[in-house]
């Protein structure tokens, strides 16, 4: 019973999570509750077993990627200063919405001691041998079977950071930018001129 609980549970937060996503005007915000979508996707996975995916998206997902857009969005032109003038606002919802992961997290895990969800009925065909950890037989997977597919996954991940670089990275034109080249190429006697200014006259800029 308390296996079903938690997979409509988790998978209701999943999809509300995803279309917050989409729909939210502050892709501050969106990136958040793209974090509420990795961790209720680990509650599903360690549902069935898979605490290795699940350890992976906590982890992988929510500890660097979203960290990693939450940068990319920080660096480009949007204006923030409407947003930290609700920051105080809107503390004792994250702090609610952090208690509300937290109990998720405890009840993901208790459901899986209770006893995995068991999904369709397997043939045993694909099964992997009693003997070998779920870790070693997805790293066989990944590396034998799904090679292309992952170094692919790579690739796209590679492109997309490029990407992101070259958004972010742009020159500055303002005359009051620093020029290196030119204070590497100055000379000592145009450093300092001496001047001589007429009595009453003033000095000259």
């Amino acid at each position: 019973m308390i296996q079903l609980v938690a997979f409509y549970l988790f998978a209701s937060l999943l999809i509300a999570a995803a279309a917050m996503v989409i729909f939210s005007r502050n892709p501050v915000h969106s990136v958040l509750w793209l974090i509420v979508c990795f961790f209720n996707a680990a509650g599903l996975m360690v549902l069935v077993g898979a605490e290795f995916i699940a350890m992976l998206l906590v982890i992988v997902y929510v500890g660097a990627v979203a960290v990693l857009f939450l940068f990319v969005v920080m660096m480009l032109d949007t204006v923030f200063a409407e947003l930290r003038a609700g920051f105080i606002k809107n503390v004792p919802l994250g702090i609610l919405l952090a208690i509300v992961l937290v109990c998720e997290l405890i009840l993901g895990l208790g459901a899986y001691k209770a006893g995995a969800v068991t999904l369709g009925t397997p043939d045993g065909k694909a099964a992997a041998a009693a003997n070998v950890p779920n870790i070693q037989a997805m790293g066989e997977l990944l590396y034998t079977k799904y090679i292309f597919l992952f170094e692919s996954a790579g690739l796209i991940l590679l492109v997309a950071m490029v990407g992101a670089i070259v958004l972010t990275h742009r020159k500055t034109f303002s005359p009051r930018a620093q020029n290196i080249g030119q204070q590497v190429r100055r000379r000592p006697q145009d450093a300092v001129r001496n001047m001589q200014p007429e009595t009453g006259k003033g000095v000259e800029l």
